[in-house]
């Protein structure tokens, strides 16, 4: 796709027959680990209240998407991807707006993220776009088994 106007492309929320376009983008941006099971997660967020997956379509193509949701008070963005042989042309900021816009309309006023260690390149895009790192530990715990893993 040599040539791609931005302003044709479409954002929409992700349907169920998205799933294996979805996990097939998310594997070549790298975004996909062992232990985060993409169709589960996708399963999981997709039309929820608070939770959804939006995908960028351009002539009839995802090429662009952002898990978004919500907790009543701060919003989160998982799987923010564009498809690598279109990089540079804006789907970044159009999802990541079309994030944005998903959680102000919703009334959540702070969006948090996580971006992992020495991934300078995207840190550098989301400094572009206005974000901040905050001086904060991210710590987790799981509270059940992983549905996917077997034992």
């Amino acid at each position: 796709m040599p040539h791609m106007d931005i302003e044709s492309v479409s954002v929409r929320p992700a349907r169920d027959e998205d799933q294996r376009v979805l996990v097939a983008l998310w594997d070549v941006c790298g975004l996909t680990r062992p232990w985060n099971h993409a169709p589960s997660d996708i399963a999981f967020a997709c039309g929820r209240p608070h939770s959804d997956i939006l995908v960028a379509e351009y002539e009839g193509r995802i090429v662009a998407s952002a898990m978004v949701g919500h907790d009543g008070h701060r919003g989160t963005v998982y799987y923010v991807a564009a498809d690598p042989a279109l990089r540079g042309r804006g789907l970044g900021r159009l999802i990541m707006r079309a994030a944005e816009d998903w959680l102000v309309a919703r009334g959540v006023w702070k969006l948090n993220l996580m971006v992992r260690r020495g991934n300078d390149a995207v840190t550098g895009f989301y400094a572009t776009l206005g974000y901040g790192e905050d001086e904060v530990t991210v710590m987790s715990k799981r509270l059940q088994p992983m549905p996917h893993v077997i034992a």
